[in-house]
């Protein structure tokens, strides 16, 4: 189903509308009908509100220069200065809010960007930070011409369907979310490995937080590896969690996206997971990220 979103000057004067189709049942929606370089506010206002619905959107066809990118994502807060890649480089020269997702070669014999052009796992972006971001946007410059794409899983859905056995097992506890590796598996610079879960670097959140904006409640869950719930065994954290993320990746739950040139992939990162598929590593893939720097801590929904 696709619903028309006209915006005031469209209404005033019949020229153009924004259309929202839904990507999946359980998360995101695709949005149409708009230049995000040439944005009004009546527009944003119904963008913004498919956005608290949908938790995820994406646009096709874009044509964004740095600045028109940095413009778009700043309507939605403030940005968060982007992670240190496992190089030690963050983001675009002159830019420093835009982060660089690549497995392209630079001309010192190292990537230009960060996660290379294996799978990343299921994750929630910079979860082991006190104040996570609230989102992330991701602009597609060039892509491979096969696999990389991203999946997206909708946490409030997989939160709803939780069978009661186990949303009892979880409403009161919280996930240390590891911060040692990306969702890549690469150790952050200036980082000591470490698969010790009870004891490696992070940031404990609970497990059924409420979304701001809708006021439903969510599973955040971050990114397996390392993660601990905390107070309990290591085996007994290590059976919670597997049971977590079985059934927060069910199919019923995410989608799938196929990455096409000037594509704007955006998603709450309170309200989703997201994974990327592997692809050739002799094949070049060129993203521009920004992120929505986190207005409060994630806040128990019980």
């Amino acid at each position: 189903m696709t619903a028309t979103l006209k915006d005031e000057a469209g209404s005033r004067h019949g020229s153009h509308s924004i259309q929202v189709r839904p990507l999946s049942a359980a998360v995101g929606a695709e949005i149409a009908g708009v230049n995000l370089a040439r944005i009004n506010d009546a527009q944003f206002a119904a963008i913004e509100n498919a956005w608290t619905n949908h938790s995820a959107l994406l646009f096709r066809g874009q044509q964004l220069d740095h600045d028109a990118l940095l413009s778009f994502s700043r309507r939605f807060g403030e940005l968060d200065p982007p992670p240190v890649n496992e190089n030690g480089k963050k983001f675009v020269d002159g830019y420093p809010d835009i982060y660089v997702v690549s497995n392209i070669i630079g001309a010192d014999g190292t990537p230009i960007g960060s996660l290379g052009a294996g799978e990343a796992v299921w994750h929630t972006d910079m979860s082991y930070l006190s104040e996570p971001p609230d989102a992330s946007l991701l602009y597609a410059v060039e892509i491979p011409p096969s696999g990389g794409d991203t999946w997206l899983c909708g946490m409030i859905a997989a939160c709803k369907s939780l069978p009661a056995a186990l949303r009892d097992a979880v409403k009161d506890r919280s996930i240390k979310h590891d911060g040692t590796y990306n969702s890549g598996g690469y150790l952050r610079a200036g980082l000591t490995a470490s698969d010790d879960p009870v004891n490696s670097v992070g940031t404990p959140h609970p497990i059924i937080c409420v979304h701001p904006p809708s006021g439903k409640p969510t599973l955040y869950l971050g990114r397996r590896r390392n993660a601990y719930v905390v107070g309990l065994p290591r085996d007994e954290s290590e059976a919670l969690l597997d049971e977590l993320w079985a059934h927060a990746s069910r199919p019923e739950h995410s989608f799938a996206h196929r990455w096409r040139i000037g594509d704007v992939l955006m998603w709450d990162n309170r309200t989703t997971l997201h994974r990327r598929d592997p692809f050739d590593a002799s094949a070049r893939r060129l993203m521009y990220r920004t992120q929505i720097k986190g207005k409060a801590k994630p806040r128990r929904a019980f």
